[in-house]
């Protein structure tokens, strides 16, 4: 019993792929959010101080964190892809065309 469940402390999560999909799929839904609240912060400062310069910093803000999130995955996913290009399966080997076949001796 107590083997069991050190095995299952030490192997991944049941749930790991499917977290990992909705993340890759969470990338557009948090760049909609991203740029509505900071809107949302641009609009309160704009009725609190009265300057309408203040909804575009808003705006600008929302759109900066969006392309965070944009680099942030990005980075992410670039990781994942040079882990990938290590392993020995995927690697890249280069066709040798350089011998000669029997047939083209006679």
């Amino acid at each position: 019993m107590e083997e069991q469940k050190q095995t299952e402390s030490k192997s991944e999560p049941k749930m790991k792929k499917l977290v990992e999909a909705a993340d890759g799929l969470s990338l557009g839904i948090s760049i909609v959010v991203a740029v509505l609240m900071g809107v949302g912060i641009g609009l309160g400062l704009k009725h609190l101080f009265g300057y309408a310069w203040l909804l575009w910093l808003g705006v600008f803000w929302g759109v900066g964190a969006a392309f965070l999130n944009i680099y942030i995955a990005y980075k992410r996913q670039k990781k994942s892809l040079d882990e990938l290009a290590k392993d020995p399966r995927y690697s890249y080997k280069r066709y040798d065309d350089s011998d000669e076949d029997e047939d083209d001796k006679y």
